[in-house]
């Protein structure tokens, strides 16, 4: 084999390779959460409702 294609060939293992390994890199973040504390955004729908209505529009899915 010709030096210029096995070298050829190996630079393109070497960018596939690094190409691989990037794509599976994970950002290494971790959210701790209070229990019983909701700290996300505030819920625009919640504002015109109350925990009453709520209740009664969900019953009828307790059995699922």
């Amino acid at each position: 084999m010709n030096a210029s294609i096995r070298k050829l060939l190996v630079w393109t293992g070497a960018i596939l390779l690094t190409a691989t390994l990037t794509g599976c890199y994970e950002s290494p973040t971790v959210t701790l959460f209070e229990p019983g504390v909701y700290k996300g955004a505030d819920d625009p729908l919640l504002a015109n409702t109350d925990n009453g209505s709520l209740n009664e529009r969900f019953a009828g899915q307790m059995d699922r």
